[in-house]
């Protein structure tokens, strides 16, 4: 059992002939930024795949900078400009070790020796997306005064200082010696100390993940033929 589909081509390039410039390159542009929009869509499915539980920011990375006119026939997918030139997703997509990120370049200051890098260990409070918590980041780096309002801080009253600690439920600290090198937590006077990050002196490394070019020139490769097929007929038609 077989069926076979064409069209008639002799007809269909004909009509295509008739078209002025303008007119295919009009469709050529609408066939490039349909083909774009998919493949949008395809990269944050492969972000998905490869990560674990991906953040909002981490799933919308990618999206197309440019769209295509008839005057310039080109599309430009790739990380929104709001990604920034330290991100991530640049060493998960090439591989190798990652640049300091500046919570890491706050916190080694208060860490002892050459730290470069931060891991937080399973006592860390997560957010919904398995990341270092906002909450408990902002507190550590308030309470070993590394934070950016630490000039703001060093005015403050002895009083308010003593205000804020009877506040703050948990207290963080880098020990100096006799604890592995990390900042701990100690939840209520007298519990034992918690190590919730972990000191590196050396950057992440990490191997080729992500994916994107091979993703990306695939998927438009793959799908351009059917949407320029597509809108070329439909300018065939507006002009039948």
């Amino acid at each position: 059992m077989l069926l076979r589909f064409d069209v008639e081509t002799a007809r269909f390039l004909s009509q295509v002939r008739k078209l002025a410039d303008r007119d295919i390159r009009t469709a050529a542009s609408w066939a490039l930024n349909d083909t774009a929009k998919e493949v949008q869509e395809q990269i944050r499915l492969r972000v998905d795949q490869v990560f674990d539980r991906p953040a909002p920011f981490t799933r919308n990375a990618f999206g197309v900078n440019r769209g295509a006119r008839p005057s310039h026939l080109e599309v430009e997918i790739g990380e929104r400009p709001s990604v920034g030139r330290r991100h991530f997703l640049k060493v998960q997509e090439h591989g190798g070790s990652r640049p300091q990120t500046g919570i890491e370049g706050r916190l080694t200051l208060a860490a002892p020796g050459t730290a470069v890098g931060i891991v937080p260990t399973p006592q860390a409070r997560l957010d919904r997306y398995g990341n270092w918590s906002t909450g408990e980041r902002n507190q550590v780096l308030s309470q070993l005064k590394v934070g950016r309002d630490v000039g703001y801080s060093s005015n403050e009253t002895a009083s308010s200082k003593t205000r804020k600690l009877r506040k703050a439920s948990a207290r963080y600290f880098v020990p100096k010696h006799g604890l592995a090198p990390g900042v701990y937590r100690r939840n209520r006077t007298g519990d034992i100390p918690i190590r919730i990050l972990t000191f590196t002196s050396t950057a992440p490394v990490y191997d080729q993940t992500l994916g994107f070019n091979e993703t990306a020139a695939a998927e438009f490769w793959a799908r351009l033929p059917d949407h320029l097929a597509r809108t070329l007929r439909r300018m065939v038609e507006r002009r039948a």
